[in-house]
C-alpha cells in the first residue's frame, strides 16, 4: 500500500468517527389493514369471484364437541396454530354469462367491525350490488344471511334470495325458537329480519334441496343436513369443471379435516352434521371437486387430498389472468 492509500484511508476513517449516522427515516405508521378481499378464478365458462367478509376469533374451545383439549393443541400446532384462531367468513360470486349469482352474503352488522365486508369487496371486484340476480343461501345463520341487508333495506335490490324450505321454516317459526337452545335466539331474529324486506316484495322463495333442479344455470342444490335443518351446498358446473360450495361442513380446517368427528354447538344435530363432513370429505377427495369454504382461510378455494386417516387442504393457485392461465 502506498503512502497515498494510507493518508487517505486514515482521512476515511476520521470522517467516519467525526460524521454522526443519519436519522432513520422509517417512521411511517403501521397501516393495519389487507388489501380488497376477492380473489377470482374461472370455472369453465363461469367467472367465479371469492368474496372476504373478514375474520374473527373462532371460539374454539366453547364451541367444538367430540374433541378433547389435548387434540385440539395438537392439530393446532401441527398447522403453526395457537389460540385463538382467526376464522374467515366467505362468500362466492358466480358470473355464469347470463346471471350473476351470489353464495352466500356474509354477516352484514352482525359481527360488528370485523365483518360485513362483502358488499365493499364485491364493488372492489367490479361489480354492484343492483346487478346480482340471486341470492343463495346456504343457511340462515348470522354469518351467512346477515349481509343481505344493508340499513335496514335490501341490499342486493333487484336480486332473488333463496334458501332450503327447511330452514326458511324453522328459522321463521316462533315455536322453534322457543324450544331452541337460549343461544340461538338472536340467530331466529336476525334470520327474520334479513328476510322481511325480500318477502315482503316476492323475492324470498325457498326452494326443495332435495329434488335437486337447477336454481340457475349450471347450479343446483346439494342436500348437507346436520349443521342447520336445510343445510345446502351448491354444485356449479360447467364444461365439465365442477365447484362445490360447501357452506358450514368445515368450520375449523385444522382440527375437522383430521378430526372429521368434531363438532360445533351449532349443529341442530352434530350427527348428522358429522355423517355429512365424513361424507362429503370422501366424495370430494375421490372426485378432486374444487371447492368453496365459508371458513377455511380466504378465499377459501381449494381441493382436498387423503393423508393417511385424514385430509390435507390444498389451496387453489393464485393465477394473474384467471381466464388465461397458460
Amino acid at each position: 500500500m502506498t503512502l497515498f492509500h494510507y493518508a487517505r484511508a486514515a482521512a476515511l476513517a476520521l470522517l467516519c468517527a467525526e460524521t454522526p449516522f443519519l436519522p432513520a427515516r422509517a417512521e411511517a405508521p403501521q397501516q393495519r389493514v389487507q388489501a380488497p378481499g376477492w380473489q377470482r378464478t374461472m370455472l369453465g365458462d363461469f367467472e367465479i369471484t371469492a368474496l372476504s367478509d373478514g375474520t374473527h376469533v373462532f371460539p374454539v374451545t366453547t364451541v367444538m364437541t367430540g374433541i378433547d383439549a389435548a387434540a385440539i393443541d395438537g392439530a393446532l400446532a401441527r398447522q403453526g396454530l395457537a389460540l385463538p384462531v382467526q376464522g374467515s367468513i366467505n362468500a362466492f360470486l358466480v358470473n355464469t354469462g347470463k346471471q350473476l349469482v351470489l353464495i352466500d352474503s356474509g354477516a352484514g352488522a352482525l359481527y360488528g367491525p370485523c365483518c360485513g365486508r362483502v358488499l365493499e369487496n364485491l364493488r372492489a371486484a367490479g361489480y354492484r350490488p343492483e346487478q346480482v340476480d340471486v341470492v343463495l343461501l346456504t343457511h340462515l345463520h348470522k354469518d351467512h344471511v346477515g349481509g343481505i341487508l344493508a340499513d335496514g333495506k335490501r341490499a342486493f335490490p333487484n336480486a332473488v334470495v333463496r334458501v332450503a324450505a327447511p330452514d326458511a321454516r324453522y328459522w321463521r317459526d316462533p315455536a322453534a325458537r322457543a324450544q331452541a337452545p337460549a343461544f340461538l335466539s338472536s340467530f331466529f331474529d336476525a334470520a327474520r329480519a334479513a328476510l322481511a324486506p325480500y318477502d315482503a316484495v316476492g323475492r324470498f322463495q325457498p326452494f326443495d334441496a332435495a329434488a335437486g333442479a337447477e336454481l340457475a344455470p349450471g347450479i343446483r342444490p346439494l342436500a348437507e343436513p346436520g349443521h342447520t335443518p336445510g343445510h345446502s351446498g351448491y354444485l356449479v358446473e360447467s364444461r365439465g369443471q365442477a365447484l362445490l360450495v360447501w357452506g358450514d361442513v368445515v368450520h375449523v380446517a385444522a382440527l375437522q379435516l383430521d378430526h372429521p368427528q368434531a363438532a360445533v354447538t351449532y349443529d341442530s344435530s352434530a350427527a348428522d352434521a358429522v355423517g355429512t363432513r365424513r361424507a362429503l370429505l370422501e366424495r370430494v377427495a375421490a372426485d378432486r371437486l374444487l371447492v368453496g369454504a365459508a371458513h377455511i382461510a380466504f378465499p377459501g378455494l381449494g381441493r382436498l387430498r387423503r393423508n393417511g386417516a385424514g385430509f390435507t387442504w390444498l389451496p387453489l393457485n393464485y393465477e394473474g389472468d384467471p381466464a388465461d392461465p397458460h
